[in-house]
């Protein structure tokens, strides 16, 4: 097999960002076994919690974005504002109020022609699928969920960490050699949880200094505990595309690098098309990508130069 530039020298990883997100509404159960059925080597729920402290696979705290709930005349009162922003919030809802809702689109530019058939996935059915794909494939698959808004969720006296603990726990997927992978962009948490759990995980990362020192004390102090780092992929070069220097300096601290997000549907400047950017993030040695459109990117990686 040919050389990659990624820590591991493996070719880089394919994350479905939401699951297939560009072609199913996010976090459905249906988006997720596309994503394995078109290569995806990661699926990807982002986990919320109902008000009984069921972990869900949701983006959002308001579920009006990406579910039928403002159609619903049982829940039509249930909605409120919190800091200006009237919805209907999934911390307001019992799990079994929640597998009453069907998932939506919620990009403009997408097809709307799944809305209302999928349920809104718990953690605990994630978990199940996750083992039914990997012995259908017969190949590893890796779940990478995200700790959304858990400090949201602990002033509500919910605990997103225990929860996910005393969902992995009696599934064995505990440990630094579980499919199960977790990220937060709360650094606090993640690390609890990594001390919880021991599971790998991944720093999410909006900004870094922009002084190498104070990054590379950034990077130094993550290397003590986490497998690697997930930034944005804005992070990764500049105007001109010239690179940053961010992967190669994780990689210099035994860091993995997953970048966020490339879609097939919106603008990749600074590059010309989104094949451009892939092929960008595949030269500079990104481990994992995550990809709304997982068959793109799986195509791209096939087609890549280094592959073999």
């Amino acid at each position: 097999m040919a050389q990659w530039n990624t820590l591991d020298g493996l070719p880089t990883r394919i994350i479905a960002h939401r699951g297939a997100s560009g072609y199913r509404p996010e976090h459905t159960l249906d988006g997720y076994a596309l994503a394995a059925a078109q290569g995806a080597d990661v699926l990807e729920p982002d986990l919320t919690m109902s008000r009984d402290g069921v972990l869900y696979a949701r983006h959002d705290l308001g579920l009006a974005r990406s579910t039928d709930i403002a159609g619903r005349l049982e829940f039509a009162k249930r909605s409120r504002e919190i800091a200006g922003v009237r919805d209907w919030w999934i911390s307001d809802f019992d799990a079994a109020e929640l597998d009453t809702l069907r998932a939506r689109q919620p990009f403009p530019q997408r097809g709307t022609q799944y809305d209302g058939r999928f349920v809104l996935p718990s953690f605990a059915t994630t978990l199940d699928l996750l083992a039914a794909l990997t012995a259908e494939y017969g190949r590893p698959l890796a779940l990478y969920p995200e700790l959304k808004h858990p400090q949201y969720f602990r002033a509500l006296g919910l605990d997103p960490v225990a929860a996910l603990h005393a969902e992995l726990a009696p599934r064995n997927l505990l440990g630094p050699a579980s499919p199960v992978w977790i990220q937060c962009l709360d650094h606090d948490v993640l690390r609890e949880a990594h001390e919880r759990c021991g599971n790998p995980c991944f720093a999410l990362l909006e900004s870094v200094p922009p002084d190498s020192r104070e990054r590379d004390a950034l990077l130094r102090d993550l290397a003590g505990w986490a497998r690697g780092i997930a930034p944005g992929k804005f992070m990764l070069w500049d105007s001109a595309m010239r690179a940053t220097g961010l992967v190669a300096a994780a990689h210099a601290h035994g860091l993995q690098a997953h970048a966020w997000t490339f879609r097939d549907d919106h603008p990749p400047a600074p590059f010309a098309t989104s094949r451009d950017e892939l092929d960008a993030a595949f030269e500079l040695g990104v481990d994992a990508t995550f990809c709304d459109f997982p068959d793109t990117a799986v195509t791209a990686r096939a087609a890549f130069p280094h592959a073999d």
